[in-house]
């Protein structure tokens, strides 16, 4: 609810701070006292479209704070918490306009944009006006009033399931058939590169294990040369060698530690002479010759480009392509199965959308007698209404069903019934409010609903009859009502006057009446005008305690 509204320079209101309290909260006074001003004022604090004009004469800024106090869970909490705002269940909501039009708002101190303020503020408070369009005027919130109303959540987050469950498979198929149409516009392609690539057998480390031969290639002829060399010399060692075993053998056993030295050395030469001719012979019996290997890493390195891969990838690469037309000779049966899929969603989501069509159906006809029971002492019994629920052509589904909710109006006998927003009269428009918000007592956000001279072209049981129907909302909700009617005065729990006075400069103030005797003068003033007579306070008084006595009997 609304706890305060601090208000600085706006207009003819130098500062002003007011404590609201629950309930049904009146707000009088004489015309042109600023009863208006403190609504701007509202709107303002709200994130309504700020005006410079709002700045007092002579002053640089006016400033608005509305302060609420809201539950740990409501939406408006949540919400806030979302735009990773730091809040609580005091909620302050500021906004300041500069002479040159400047404005800045904020929310529990934290600068924020303007349209976020303003959606804080739809959250918060309900203005309606004679001439405001509210949110009960715009087709597009009638399906959530009418769901909150009547149409179990349960159902609700079913339909949303379906379709979100439809909309994928759609979009899966779409992306199949864009994949599939791709993938036949380029199936030539991908088939001869496939028996390129069969053709080649690419193996993983390919590419390392040939660059190395080829290096070992290019040095072929030096090492040859070298092994020759090295031929050469173990053969001079072996001639060499003969003659020192002769030597050894002359010598018998005074040579037997040189003798066994000498096998060893010679075990040695063998050894070096068979890892030489085991090098002679891989050199000289290569799988590839050098330009073969040329020719193959050039074929290998021209796949890798035209595949956009690395060398070793191009078996992965191969694989790919194998699934591709894998995949294209699989195509009619992949996309027969997500069809089905498609269409078994859809049905899963037309029916769980027909049951809610019925629930809404039942709820729209009892609410719209509901609300044209109301109509009757409000002194709009001529007044048609109705809940209109009609199903959406295909293109217009949503998560929330098939079906277009609008509250529809016709205010003479036999007219066709239009939108709200096309009702003439403000009054009629304003009291029309008041009885779908009765009806709809417990169903919205807000936790404070205000109503500008609801009671305007009214007066006797019909003010009377406006008054009971705001009481019995604020049983619900906080209620701000600007009023010239005492009937409807006389039933609020609190009651403020507005006043305009001084004399170089002017300026509004709102004063409290605390006590039975200023309320009855008030009510007074508004029965008899300027002059308060006798009679006007006994009928005051017989207001308000008419209303007492029905609030003890209750």
């Amino acid at each position: 609810m609304l706890a305060s509204l601090t208000i600085r320079n706006v207009v003819l209101i130098e500062q002003l701070t007011i404590d609201f309290q629950s309930g049904l909260c009146a707000l009088t006074g004489e015309t042109g006292a600023g009863k208006s001003i403190l609504l701007d004022s509202l709107g303002l604090a709200l994130g309504a479209r700020s005006d410079s004009g709002l700045v007092r004469q002579g002053e640089e800024q006016a400033s608005v704070t509305a302060e609420f106090i809201v539950p740990e869970d409501s939406d408006v909490l949540t919400f806030l918490k979302l735009q990773e705002l730091e809040v609580s269940s005091e909620l302050i909501l500021r906004r300041s306009v500069t002479k040159d039009g400047r404005s800045r708002a904020f929310i529990n101190d934290q600068a924020v944009s303007v349209s976020l303020l303003k959606q804080v503020g739809e959250m918060l408070v309900e203005i309606h006006g004679q001439f405001e369009t509210q949110s009960l005027l715009q087709p597009r919130v009638h399906r959530g009033l009418l769901d909150d109303y009547g149409t179990p959540s349960e159902n609700l987050l079913s339909v949303a399931d379906f379709w979100d469950s439809w909309k994928k498979s759609e979009a899966n198929l779409l992306l199949l058939r864009e994949k599939m149409n791709k993938a036949r516009a380029d199936e030539h392609y991908y088939r001869t590169s496939l028996e390129d690539l069969d053709e080649l057998s690419p193996e993983v480390g390919e590419e390392e294990k040939l660059s190395t031969l080829k290096n070992k290639l290019m040095r072929r002829e030096q090492i040859l040369d070298n092994l020759k060399t090295a031929e050469q010399g173990l053969e001079e060692i072996e001639i060499l060698s003969t003659a020192i075993w002769k030597s050894l053998d002359r010598l018998g056993g005074e040579g037997q530690t040189a003798t066994a030295a000498m096998e060893r050395a010679n075990v040695e030469i063998q050894e070096v002479h068979a890892a030489l001719q085991d090098l002679s012979k891989d050199i000289e019996n290569s799988e590839y010759s050098l330009e073969e290997i040329d020719d193959r890493l050039f074929s290998l390195k021209a796949q890798a480009r035209k595949h956009g891969c690395a060398i070793d990838e191009l078996p992965k690469k191969r694989e790919e392509i194998a699934q591709i037309l894998n995949g294209i000779e699989q195509e009619d049966q992949n996309i027969s199965e997500l069809i089905g899929l498609v269409e078994k969603n859809k049905k899963q989501y037309v029916v769980a959308a027909e049951k809610i069509s019925i629930i809404r159906k039942k709820s729209a006809e009892k609410l719209s007698k509901l609300v044209m029971k109301e109509l009757i002492p409000l002194k709009l019994e001529k007044t048609k209404f109705e809940v209109s629920v009609r199903i959406l052509s295909e293109d217009q589904w949503n998560d929330l069903g098939t079906d277009e909710v609008q509250f529809l109006v016709a205010t003479n006998p036999g007219a066709m019934a239009g939108s709200l927003n096309k009702v003439a009269s403000g009054g009629e428009l304003a009291r029309l409010m008041l009885a779908l918000k009765v009806v709809l007592s417990e169903v919205g956000v807000a936790g404070t609903l205000v109503f500008d001279e609801v009671d305007s072209g009214i007066g006797g049981a019909t003010a009377a009859a406006v008054g009971e129907r705001l009481a019995r909302l604020s049983e619900h909700r906080q209620i701000l009502v600007v009023t010239h009617s005492p009937q409807v005065a006389a039933k609020a729990q609190n009651h403020w006057i507005v006043t305009k006075g001084g004399n170089k400069k002017i300026t509004t103030n709102i004063v409290f009446l605390e006590n039975y005797k200023d309320r009855q003068e008030e009510i007074a003033r508004m029965l008899s005008g300027a002059e308060i007579t006798s009679e006007a306070r006994a009928a005051a008084a017989r207001l308000l305690d008419s209303d007492r006595n029905e609030k003890s009997v209750a």
